[in-house]
C-alpha cells in the first residue's frame, strides 16, 4: 500500500493522542502515589516564558483537529480551552480522537496540491497541502506532544521511551 495524505496524518495523531492518554494516567497515578494533586501537573512550564502543560495538550490536540478539518475542507469542533483537571483534558484527547477518525479518507486524499490557509495573528498563511501537514502540522504536533511528555517526566512521572512510542503494531 502506497502511503496518502491520510495514512501519513490520521493514524499517526490517534496512535500518538493514545499514547498521551496512557501518559496523563500515569500522570495521576503518580500524584496519587506521592499523595499530591495532580492539578499540580495543569501549571507545569520548563521556563517561565513557554506555555503550561495544559495549553500544550490543548495546542497537539488542535494541531490534529486543524490539520485533518483544512486538509479535508471539513468544519472542526469548537473546544473552549478550558480544561481544569486531568480528566478534562482526557476528555479533549478523546474528543480529538473521535473527531479525526470521522472524517472520510476519501476527503483527505489526494489534498497533495489543495491550497490551505492557516489565520494568524499577522496574517493568513497559505501553504500546498502536502507542505502544510509534513512541514507546519507534523512537526507542530509533535513539538507540543513532545513538550508534554517532557513537562510530565521533569515532574517524576515514570514515562521513557516506550510510553512515547506505543505498542508498536502494525
Amino acid at each position: 500500500m502506497s502511503i496518502t495524505m491520510h495514512s501519513a496524518s490520521v493514524p499517526v495523531f490517534v496512535r500518538m493522542l493514545g499514547n498521551l492518554g496512557t501518559w496523563l494516567d500515569k500522570a495521576e497515578a503518580h500524584a496519587q502515589a506521592k499523595k499530591f494533586d495532580p492539578a499540580v501537573y495543569l501549571g507545569a512550564r520548563l521556563a517561565p516564558d513557554m506555555l503550561p502543560f495544559t495549553k500544550q495538550i490543548q495546542i497537539a490536540c488542535d494541531g490534529a483537529k486543524f490539520g485533518v478539518s483544512r486538509l479535508a475542507g471539513v468544519e472542526a469542533p469548537k473546544f473552549d480551552d478550558n480544561e481544569a483537571n486531568i480528566a478534562e483534558l482526557r476528555e479533549r484527547v478523546r474528543a480529538t480522537v473521535a473527531f479525526i477518525q470521522s472524517v472520510p479518507a476519501s476527503k483527505i486524499d489526494g489534498t497533495e496540491d489543495k491550497d490551505v490557509t492557516i489565520p494568524r495573528r499577522d496574517g493568513p498563511m497559505t501553504l500546498k497541502g502536502e507542505f502544510y501537514l509534513k512541514h507546519y502540522v507534523m512537526p507542530n504536533f509533535y513539538f507540543h506532544l513532545t513538550t508534554a511528555y517532557a513537562l510530565l517526566r521533569h515532574n517524576g512521572v515514570d514515562l521513557g521511551k516506550a510510553d512515547y512510542l506505543g505498542a508498536l503494531q502494525q
